[in-house]
């Protein structure tokens, strides 16, 4: 591969562990580290020495707070994306291979959709989890509105979507979307405990048991829904509203919302 300027690749034996490196913004995301991404995963899935992999974020502060607005804001239109999504993995709905996050601080946004992505969730006690895209003029369509009420059930679920709020590390394991929970710092060493024992399985096993779980648990719907222009969806992206949103917050004042 290339030399990667948005994120590190380690392998150690059949575990791949990928770790987004933008911590000055908080490890938030814009097209090009997408794109990168998408030829980690990519890269990943064609490997078959490959068996297992980790996402985590750079620095102590952050997994990822998604969408990187102030890109975003000068850019000054639609986000775009790789086909494979937020990440490169958020929809990259025929990879088979285990993919664990470590969410080693905050995930919001594209943040928290990648780590509903993926098959394995460890949190940090520290770890907090929001869809916040209302809040700057935006909706959760990278699969978090797809992913979160399949994981916790729809009335549950917005109340997250429908708030921004933030969930903390307890509740969210709470709520079923974490599955196992790690102490400060410790998100990374917990999610390699879980590969290692992933690793004593067969990857064959491993991959058609994903296979069939993601299948039985999303369906061909799910994919389609992704994918569709849904009324409300496109009067969104063609509004001033979405504009605005990260407009505002790249300069740091309240959005003044007009609806249109």
């Amino acid at each position: 591969m290339s030399e990667l300027q948005y994120c590190t690749v380690e392998r150690d034996g059949h575990l791949t562990i990928v770790t987004m490196r933008r911590p000055e913004v908080m490890n938030a995301l814009h097209y090009e580290a997408d794109l990168e991404l998408d030829r980690v995963w990519t890269e990943f899935a064609d490997d078959p020495e490959q068996w297992v992999g980790i996402i985590i974020g750079a620095g102590e502060r952050a997994f990822s707070t998604g969408n990187d607005l102030k890109a975003h804001a000068k850019i000054g239109g639609r986000r775009q994306f790789p086909p494979s999504g937020f990440a490169g993995l958020t929809t990259r709905l025929d990879l088979d291979k285990p993919v664990i996050s470590a969410v080693n601080g905050i995930a919001m946004g594209g943040g928290f959709e990648l780590a509903l992505a993926t098959d394995i969730v460890i949190a940090a006690e520290n770890a907090m989890f929001a869809l916040s895209e209302p809040r700057v003029g935006l909706a959760a369509l990278a699969g978090g509105t797809q992913y979160l009420p399949k994981a916790i059930g729809l009335p549950r679920a917005m109340g997250i979507l429908l708030t921004g709020r933030r969930v903390p590390a307890k509740e969210a394991f709470e709520l079923g979307f974490v599955t196992a929970l790690a102490p400060l710092g410790g998100a990374l060493a917990e999610a390699k405990k879980w590969a290692a024992q992933l690793l004593e399985c067969s990857p064959l096993a491993l991959r058609a048991t994903k296979a069939m779980a993601r299948q039985s648990a999303l369906s061909n719907e799910f994919g389609n829904i992704l994918k569709a222009e849904i009324p409300a969806v496109s009067r969104l992206r063609s509004s001033q509203d979405y504009l605005e949103g990260p407009r505002a917050f790249a300069e740091k004042r309240k959005p003044n919302w007009t609806n249109s």
